[in-house]
């Protein structure tokens, strides 16, 4: 199968993940704020709330679905599979934000000496039912994450993932306040949550950094396995320049390499061709590669890239 190929399937994942995220979190917040409104659950009705602006995290990420697919244009002659990186860190602001918005909601409570009261029967059972679908939908998330190498889909899962969380603690904390009456647990317990979706949040975000200033994780396994590759082509000299950055899923690769000036043009042009063969066939997901030919002993003043003597001094 070919890279296009491969884009094509990826791009149908992630929309046919991002559809179950939007649907099912569309039914547990319409259930949520019937079961909020006829039980007169603050809670619950605050909970629905949440699984609907959950829906808008699914709905980023179909669009970047549809939108990384697209061909490259004049205005993004690298294609478009960069929005999956700006949306990963959208919705690691979405994170960022609700933990924050936890642990100051509930402080303010604590503060406001608001008084918990402890729930019904239909609250509990549909806070159980939040728990189930959303392990269910995060698992098969994390899934398709793994499958498609989708640090958006992951993003989304995680935030998925946090609201499990969520709503275990509330029902942990409401079952320590019925057997202890101590109601501080449950604000301890929120603001403790509030405090570790905070960090998912931070560490998500920095994440889609690294990928945003062209580089990637753990980048000398990659740069070691080029040069190997080079290595093993007759007549491919002396690999210098060597930048590879990640596009989504997917990595651009640039080299300078020297090759016996006496060879025409078509000749180092075979060695230039044996190369990205062999660059595609051992990398498996290349967007580009771009070779660029001098003459054995050229000397010019490197500004950027990688050599083999660069990581040997590491």
């Amino acid at each position: 199968m070919n890279n296009k190929g491969k884009v094509i399937n990826r791009a149908a994942e992630i929309k046919r993940t991002s559809l179950v995220g939007i649907l099912g979190n569309g039914f547990l917040a319409i259930l949520k704020l019937i079961v909020g409104v006829m039980t007169h659950s603050a809670a619950v009705i605050a909970d629905g709330i949440d699984s609907a602006s959950d829906i808008v995290g699914s709905i980023i990420t179909y669009y970047a679905g549809t939108v990384s697919d697209l061909p490259p244009d004049k205005e993004h002659p690298w294609g478009h599979r960069r929005i999956e990186t700006i949306s990963s860190k959208v919705i690691s602001m979405l994170i960022l934000f609700a933990g924050i918005e936890l642990v100051i909601s509930t402080v303010g409570n604590l503060i406001n000496n608001i008084i918990y009261e402890l729930p019904g029967k239909a609250t509990i059972v549909v806070t159980v039912i939040s728990i189930i679908a959303k392990a269910l939908i995060s698992s098969y998330k994390f899934k398709v994450a793994k499958r498609i190498n989708s640090e958006m889909i992951r993003a989304n899962a995680i935030n998925m993932k946090n609201d499990i969380y969520l709503s275990a603690t509330v029902l942990l904390g409401l079952v320590i306040m019925y057997l202890t009456g101590l109601y501080i647990v449950d604000t301890i317990f929120g603001v403790l949550l509030g405090i570790w979706i905070i960090k998912t949040g931070i560490e998500l975000s920095l994440e889609s950094n690294i990928e945003l200033m062209d580089s990637f994780d753990k980048p000398d396994i990659m740069y070691k396995k080029l040069f190997t590759i080079i290595e093993k082509i007759p007549g491919a000299l002396n690999p210098h320049k060597a930048r590879i950055r990640k596009i989504n899923n997917m990595y651009d690769i640039n080299v300078d390499i020297e090759v016996n000036p006496k060879l025409s043009v078509e000749e180092a042009h075979k060695i230039a061709e044996a190369i990205q063969k062999e660059v595609n066939k051992n990398f498996f997901t290349v967007y580009d590669v771009l070779i660029h030919i001098e003459p054995e002993g050229n000397v010019e003043k490197e500004q950027f890239g990688l050599s083999p003597k660069d990581l040997d001094d590491k």
